[in-house]
């Protein structure tokens, strides 16, 4: 099978300003006032094979959980990122604990489509999650973070919070439907997700949510290596961070209380 291309969202201004406008819209804010301790949540997208093993490995071995945001259309693909998840490859990380989230069927940018093919992108992915014996997802990952008002619309229905791209910590007020996170991908990806960490550890009502892709010797510019991802859980587990899925901070979050909500 041909190595698929890397596909680029739109970074224009018009992507960037309707990325920002959809901050306003369908939102649902949080309070957090029972969180006194800081949260962490590491993610991973797609989501290529090596995340999988490699990247289930490390979290295992420090005894922490993550969650893996599936694009079920890539099952088996090569990609730029390696190869992709098998159907045992999910079905192992649901048996293990960790939480299986849902990331469109064929990785479809929800800044650029209409609700319907979003709807339907949504319920592809969880008719093969389905199949593999795995429980509705509830939660969402944004595909290459791009978000429009009508995508939130759609995963506003649907989950208990929607992750986007934009970096920042989820502190009272923050929107579970366009919720930030912080990339461990690229050169500089250690030191930003380390710099990202510290700020955190300092803000006890607060919950960080890096991601990542790939996790092997050689990763493409989303990913890191095995060795950054440890040096980073480690350091999540020496600060004292309460490691949750993305579902869980977000139940924690929303139990804690919310805050007023906007249409």
């Amino acid at each position: 099978m041909s190595e698929s291309k890397p596909y680029a969202a739109d970074r224009s201004l018009y992507g960037k300003l309707r990325r920002r406008f959809a901050r306003f819209s369908h939102t649902r804010p949080i309070g957090m006032p029972g969180i006194r301790r800081p949260m962490l949540t590491v993610s991973f997208d797609d989501a290529p094979a090596s995340s999988a093993r490699n990247g289930a490995a490390i979290l295992k071995s420090h005894g922490v959980t993550g969650t893996w945001f599936i694009s079920a259309g890539m099952m088996g693909q090569d990609s730029h990122m390696g190869p992709m998840t098998s159907g045992d490859d999910i079905r192992a990380l649901y048996a293990a604990g960790f939480e299986i989230g849902c990331h469109t069927y064929g990785h479809l940018d929800c800044g650029r489509a209409g609700k319907d093919e979003i709807d339907k992108a949504i319920e592809d992915n969880q008719s093969v999650l389905h199949s593999l014996g795995i429980p509705m997802p509830r939660t969402f990952a944004y595909p290459y973070g791009d978000v429009s008002a009508q995508a939130k619309a759609v995963v506003d229905k649907r989950y208990l919070a929607s992750r986007a791209l934009h970096h920042g910590l989820i502190v009272p007020g923050t929107d579970l439907n366009q919720a930030p996170a912080v990339g461990i991908e690229g050169e500089d990806g250690e030191r930003v997700a380390m710099s990202w960490l510290e700020r955190a550890a300092k803000t006890p009502q607060s919950w960080l949510v890096l991601y990542t892709h790939d996790v092997r010797k050689a990763p493409s510019p989303f990913g890191c290596t095995p060795e950054v991802l440890n040096r980073i859980v480690a350091k999540g587990v020496e600060l004292g961070f309460d490691f949750v899925t993305f579902a869980g901070g977000a139940e924690r979050a929303l139990m804690a209380g919310p805050a007023s909500r906007a249409a």
